[in-house]
């Protein structure tokens, strides 16, 4: 059975505190056939030495200043060969089947997407179980555990600049609005770290995702709004709960009410 070729692109600037679990977390897949690409965007802390150190086995590596990470991203995309191309951020990790459970459900599939573990420190917080059925409501699918098609970029589209938090979900809506076949894979592929990018600016997350469904469902708008105050009460109330330490709260709500279904450990 041939394998295809599947890229990986891990976007980092001044990374040096997790960069090398990402990187491993790569090279040490059970699936061979993989075509490593690092996009540094100038790092200037250990980052670069980091990287050197595994240098032969990348197979793609440049490190300049980007626009952002939507910038960062397309650097990478652009630079891949592989039938397959997933996107792992520097401060999140695989499991070491990740790829070969992906590849084993993608014959029939445009996006193969699982499931992802959340820690928070160094505890599992949940393991969020995607759903792209519900993508036209919110973001339910874990971009570290996204592989998508080549040719879905080479016909639709990279990401958006314009966007600099929610540049995956106006990726992912956009696939499926233009009828690109979604297969989940009942498993955890990745592992992300509670506080990142997106956790630090959620409100404007949350704004340009309802930008991103007005774009692309315009036809209901009036219910884009409804979930855009949805999200808004959905962020702030378990954050202020946290706050207080009251969180056991919002893992009691999430694992009965929410629509990204999650297990707790």
């Amino acid at each position: 059975m041939i394998q295809p070729l599947v890229s990986i692109i891990t976007i980092v600037y001044n990374g040096e505190k997790y960069v090398e679990q990402a990187i491993l977390s790569v090279l040490h897949q059970s699936y061979r056939n993989i075509e490593y690409i690092i996009v540094d965007g100038g790092s200037t802390d250990n980052t670069i030495s980091i990287i050197n150190h595994y240098r032969e086995k990348v197979h793609k590596f440049i490190s300049e200043k980007d626009r952002g990470i939507s910038d960062a991203f397309n650097k990478g995309i652009k630079m891949a060969s592989g039938t397959f191309i997933g996107i792992l951020n520097a401060d999140d990790w695989y499991e070491k089947n990740a790829i070969e459970m992906v590849i084993a459900n993608g014959n029939q599939a445009d996006i193969i997407y699982g499931d992802l573990r959340l820690w928070n420190n160094d505890e599992v917080d949940f393991i969020v179980k995607g759903d792209h059925a519900l993508l036209e409501h919110e973001m339910t699918l874990n971009h570290p555990t996204v592989f998508v098609r080549k040719t879905c970029y080479e016909n639709l589209g990279l990401f958006d600049e314009s966007f600099k938090c929610a540049m995956d979900y106006d990726m992912l809506l956009r696939l499926k609005v233009n009828g690109s076949r979604f297969v989940h894979v009942p498993h955890v592929l990745a592992n992300m770290r509670w506080g990142g990018f997106s956790d630090a600016k959620w409100m404007m997350g949350v704004k340009e995702t309802l930008a991103i469904k007005n774009k692309y469902l315009a036809n209901q708008k009036f219910l884009n709004q409804l979930y855009f105050y949805k999200h808004i009460l959905a962020i702030a109330i378990p954050k202020f709960l946290t706050r207080i330490r009251l969180h056991f709260i919002v893992k009691m709500y999430r694992s009965r009410f929410s629509k990204m279904k999650k297990s707790y450990h």
